[in-house]
């Protein structure tokens, strides 16, 4: 099952792709203009590309009334919201942990797509919580296969997005890396491109994936010394036909984040709930006021503080 985000970046993993909409950012270009602007591909493999992305609405062809007829291609308002989703993945390939990756190459591509398998495949899901081996993997993703698990992981560690860490038991567990829980970013903001642009329910955003989103983001919240207590974030999803709750109750001890666990049953001082619109606004670094605060509110505006901070990158450029 593709989850929310994954066909925006998808999009942006292929090099054409990025090559093509930063070729048009300046304007409208025709045909011949573009394929050299981008590389001179083959015209057969850019016809598809582009007509692939004509379907998705982000480019527009127009011909001219002119002898010989031309076509002349345009970024459409869609295509120009995807590139600020550009930005964020470029800004987060940015600080691979071996030295920036440019987006368009081979390289963004394959790190891209690293991040995509996993998060497509749950696996990003179960790392972000704890680590855990091929094994592990297997009995919690029963629907996927234990080849195409290994392929996935396989990825994900040559990306450097997941490490080993040490463990007792059989096979070797791994852990979501600092670069992995940073992809929170361009995640967020490619679901959040889809609920703009895509019909539903293809952009709808699910259970897993605002679990995964939060267990990424968590730990990397810098708080204040002063903050301590437990906190319930929670998101309106639909199961179903009927809407329900996602989120995580969060521990926090003198600033650092001791425990984050997706059972909502536990207790808690404090609450933040809201659509997923409303979270997008706050983790993305708008204003706050989104959100319905109950019980002590200046814990749960600490961590949604702590959590909207994340949405600024360096230099101070923000998702919103």
């Amino acid at each position: 099952m593709t989850r929310a985000g994954a066909q925006a970046l998808t999009v942006l993993a292929a090099p054409l792709n990025i090559h093509t909409l930063r070729a048009l950012e300046n304007g409208p270009m025709e045909l011949l203009d573009l394929r050299r602007a981008v590389g001179s591909p083959p015209e057969s493999t850019m016809r598809v590309y582009t007509r692939a992305l004509e379907g998705l609405d982000i480019l527009e062809r127009r011909r001219s009334n002119e002898f010989p007829a031309t076509a002349r291609y345009t970024l459409t308002p869609v295509g120009e919201s995807l590139l600020k989703v550009a930005d964020f993945l470029q800004e987060w390939l940015r600080a691979a942990p071996d030295g920036p990756i440019l987006l368009g190459s081979v390289a963004a591509r394959n790190g891209t797509k690293a991040l995509i398998g996993g998060w497509s495949s749950n696996i990003v899901r179960a790392v972000a919580a704890r680590a855990v081996s091929l094994t592990d993997l297997n009995m919690l993703i029963p629907k996927i296969s234990y080849p195409t698990l290994e392929r996935k992981l396989g990825a994900m560690r040559t990306a450097k997005l997941v490490s080993p860490q040490p463990g007792a038991g059989r096979g070797t567990p791994y852990g979501a890396t600092e670069w992995l829980r940073q992809a929170v970013i361009p995640l967020t903001s490619a679901a959040g491109w889809e609920r703009q642009f895509v019909p539903e329910p293809l952009a709808q955003i699910g259970r897993l994936d605002v679990e995964a989103a939060f267990l990424l983001s968590i730990p990397l919240m810098v708080m204040d010394p002063g903050i301590t207590g437990t906190c319930r974030l929670s998101v309106e999803v639909r199961a179903g036909s009927e809407p329900a709750l996602a989120g995580v109750i969060v521990g926090i001890e003198k600033g650092k984040v001791m425990s984050c666990t997706s059972r909502l049953e536990g207790e808690s001082q404090a609450s933040a709930s809201g659509s997923a619109v409303a979270w997008m606004r706050q983790m993305n670094g708008g204003p706050p006021g989104h959100l319905e605060i109950s019980g002590s509110f200046p814990l749960a505006e600490a961590i949604t503080g702590a959590l909207g901070a994340l949405g600024v990158l360096p230099g101070g450029m923000s998702r919103n």
